[in-house]
């Protein structure tokens, strides 16, 4: 029962309602997941007279980096065990527990308890990652193939949903009234998310279930011949080789941007400038959850009276996003002046994908689809360009200087560059992964996808680690430079490669 939705069955955007349920639990996922992640490295080096451990930043970017890539790690043995023993949904479901107790851990505010938090928060996301993205492959097959691009886009516009949600309001709950709170919103989410997923995951069919759970016998998959199996395999390996330059520079914003948010971006902003920043800001936050409620309405539409609980929690977690919205925007416009939070920024990329995602889902799917590498290429070089932004604006800071008031205008051009990237590379990944892997194998090929990613959030905090030692040797311009640099090279590299790719992918655009 591959099939979940018949023809003229109710959908969304032209998908199946089923990648509205993934989209959400997803969503509530990457807001533990990026919510409490906004908060690590502040948390880290806030002196402890304001409620954190004041490590210097490099130990700060360290754990960041360990921590990061850990997270990337495991899902290579979490796809390896949803293949060969729980299935897919299972993985997901318990997946999301484990991490949920791994946010109720940091509450105790202990070394000990920090450590256990974080370590279940690796374990449980090696769970949940692939498996969830394994599903939303499966729902697509010969009579809707077409759509399976613009599918993972708009699946990859949930995960940036989850990102803005949890980088705005438990980064600014964190940094404004108390650490705890902000790590503990981040838990209560994954909570309900996985709760939520549980209680409706039966519109998936047989889908995502091991073979022992599977009611009706499933048809095995016709699989190509064993060398363009072997062929489509290299392929894989190529594509997540190249995204460790994507992610490496990427996930500068966790670390070294951050600090330069925080240390030498004017965020103080007064009189109309002020103003006009809590009017931007309300927009920014009341249209993304204005289209997720109108996403969650026609989902209840479609499957209210099959899964009422599942989505009446679904219901219940966008009221707590808008009375959360509404009281930090009226907190906000009472204050005289505007305090940017350092967190904010990082809002911006993810408001950015939510924004452009359904553009760049339809120009995928009627307009324009190069092939995998061309993509891929054009992502590595917007990368390198939003990078080519913050060296510009950073290059009237002295080398050694520790604080600066550079304009905010090169870190929102950053990140805009960067959410294009982004969605040149990241949801088109996952979609070719789940187009070339075969089925026994598609958990963990996605784990393969998350190994390299793992590797790339590694070398992001070891060389996020060196921003003081490169900006007072050289300057903070140059510690830029070097992210410019290396992904525009990739990028050329892999449009290099486009030809050869092509082969190894036998058909497969």
């Amino acid at each position: 029962m591959n099939k979940i939705q018949p023809s003229g069955a109710h959908t969304i955007l032209g998908h199946p309602d089923s990648l509205f349920v993934l989209f959400f639990t997803e969503m509530w996922e990457r807001f533990s997941y990026y919510g409490m992640r906004a908060l690590l490295v502040l948390f880290l080096v806030t002196e402890t007279a304001k409620g954190g451990w004041g490590w210097s930043r490099a130990e700060a970017a360290s754990l960041y980096g360990w921590y990061t890539g850990l997270v990337y790690l495991t899902p290579i043995l979490g796809g390896y065990i949803a293949d060969r023993f729980l299935g897919s949904r299972r993985s997901v479901v318990l997946g999301g527990f484990i991490i949920a107790a791994g946010h109720a851990s940091l509450l105790f505010d202990t070394p000990t308890m920090f450590y256990v938090g974080l370590s279940l928060v690796v374990a449980g996301t090696g769970l949940f990652k692939p498996n969830i993205s394994a599903i939303v492959g499966q729902l697509y097959n010969k009579d809707n193939e077409h759509a399976r691009d613009s599918g993972y886009t708009l699946f990859y516009m949930g995960v940036n949903s989850g990102a803005f949600f949890g980088i705005l309001l438990c980064g600014y709950i964190g940094e404004k009234i108390s650490w705890s709170y902000g790590f503990a919103l981040a838990g209560g989410f994954m909570l309900l998310g996985a709760v939520q997923f549980f209680l409706g995951q039966g519109i998936f069919g047989d889908i995502g279930l091991s073979k022992s759970q599977q009611k009706t016998e499933v048809v095995a998959e016709v699989e190509p011949e064993p060398h363009i199996v072997k062929d489509r395999l290299k392929a894989i390996f190529v594509f997540s080789f190249f995204t460790i330059f994507f992610w490496f520079a990427f996930e500068q914003a966790g670390g070294s941007m951050t600090i330069f948010a925080a240390d030498y971006t004017d965020r103080t902003l007064v009189g109309t400038s002020g103003m006009l920043f809590k009017v931007v800001n309300s927009l920014m936050t009341v249209i993304p959850t204005a289209i997720l409620s109108w996403l969650l309405l026609k989902l209840f539409a479609g499957t209210a009276k099959r899964y009422l609980m599942s989505n009446l929690l679904l219901i219940t977690c966008i009221g707590i996003i808008w009375a959360l919205v509404i009281w930090m925007l009226g907190r906000e416009f009472g204050m005289s002046q505007s305090d940017v939070p350092a967190t904010w920024f990082g809002v911006l990329n993810s408001f950015f994908l939510v924004i452009l995602a359904p553009m760049f889902s339809k120009m995928w799917d009627k307009y324009w689809s190069p092939s995998g590498p061309i993509k891929f290429g054009t992502g590595l070089v917007l990368l390198g360009l939003g990078f080519a932004a913050l060296s510009y604006g950073a290059a009237g800071i002295p080398a050694g200087a520790k604080t600066a008031s550079v304009s905010m205008v090169y870190l929102i051009a950053a990140y805009f560059f960067h959410t294009m990237g982004e969605l040149c590379l990241s949801p088109v990944g996952l979609s070719y992964i789940s187009k070339l892997a075969p089925q026994r194998l598609l958990g963990l090929m996605f784990g393969v996808w998350f190994l390299n990613t793992s590797i790339a959030n590694k070398l992001a905090g070891m060389s996020g680690s060196y921003i003081d030692k490169i900006s007072e040797t050289y300057s903070l311009s140059t510690f830029f430079l070097i992210f410019t640099i290396v992904p525009i090279a990739a990028g050329i590299v892999m449009m290099l490669l486009n030809k050869w790719m092509a082969k190894k992918m036998h058909g497969i655009h």
